[in-house]
């Protein structure tokens, strides 16, 4: 193990251009045998992935591989490198697996967790070796406003000013009206009529404000809450009605609340945010890997919500 050690080290001391991707690298033509199969493996393009392999070879001043048009050999120097890397490249996954063994990732939402993202985040989770947590925070940003939370699901047309993270899904909106109430034997209401009506707002982390529809045509404020459980109470009680994205509206329901499908409504914006500065370590590769399986978290059409 000692020589193996001095080899890594050798490699990438600064006598040498060649980081661990060259030689991660490497070691998946060497053992796929050949360029094409290693780029699906690492998920590189061919060309990129011929760029790192020759970078290497002229950082050891070596050739590797034999290459011909049919295919791609080890040289006897490759095959020297190769079995002197593949069992450091190995204890050294083991070494870093046991370094991040134990740490959590924790996940704001205050409302509305869309169907599909807690199995997806426990895969994700298991392959970078974290442990994640949800965690619902009655704030405005999910947590990450006040630490309880590395990750937030924020609804809105865009994220708050010292935020990154990336988009979702955009999901439809619905309306909620008490179940006793005039409006609960309509099959479908539109957006200017809600303005009719009060409106229960959630002062905390709502999506839906007077604010929304033209001057002069505003609807009044029924009622104020602070989370959607209050919300929900509120539309019940008959102190005005609301609107919610689609997919939430199938999460939560209420025998006191009839939810009904919504013309003419803006859009709802999800995204997966953490702040721009001093975020967890993992917490932007955990968005991207969210965002890059968000098929299997987009919302079904508001025709499937109860009362539709």
């Amino acid at each position: 193990m000692q020589r193996e050690i001095t080899l890594l080290n050798h490699l990438c001391s600064g006598r040498m251009d060649v980081d661990l991707r060259h030689l991660r690298n490497f070691v998946a033509v060497a053992e796929e045998g050949g360029f094409t199969a290693a780029g699906r493996r690492l998920h590189l393009a061919q060309p990129t992935l011929t760029r790192s392999i020759r970078g290497l070879e002229e950082a050891l001043g070596i050739r590797l591989f034999d290459r011909t048009t049919r295919r791609t050999r080890l040289t006897a120097e490759g095959e020297a490198l190769r079995d002197a890397l593949v069992p450091i490249l190995r204890r050294l996954d083991a070494a870093l697996a046991g370094v991040r063994e134990g740490q959590t990732l924790r996940i704001g939402f205050s409302w509305g967790l869309p169907d599909g993202l807690s199995g997806l985040a426990a895969r994700l989770g298991e392959a970078a070796g974290v442990r994640v947590e949800f965690v619902r925070c009655d704030t405005a940003m999910a947590g990450l406003d006040t630490g309880m939370a590395d990750l937030g699901l924020l609804r809105g047309d865009s994220l708050p000013q010292g935020m990154r993270g990336v988009f979702l899904f955009e999901d439809t909106r619905v309306a909620a009206v008490p179940s006793d109430g005039p409006l609960a034997a309509r099959t479908r209401l539109s957006w200017e009529e809600l303005a009719d009506w009060p409106l229960i707002v959630n002062v905390v982390s709502g999506i839906t404000h007077p604010r929304m529809w033209p001057e002069g045509r505003r609807p009044a404020v029924g009622a104020e809450c602070r989370n959607y459980d209050e919300w929900l109470e509120k539309v019940a009680a008959g102190l005005g009605v609301g609107t919610a994205p689609a997919a939430a509206a199938r999460r939560y329901t209420h025998p006191g609340v009839q939810v009904i499908p919504l013309d003419g409504a803006p859009s709802v914006r999800a995204f997966l945010a953490h702040p721009s500065h001093g975020a967890h370590p993992q917490a932007a590769r955990f968005a991207e890997g969210v965002r890059r399986a968000v098929h299997e978290l987009v919302p079904e059409s508001a025709a499937a919500v109860p009362g539709g």
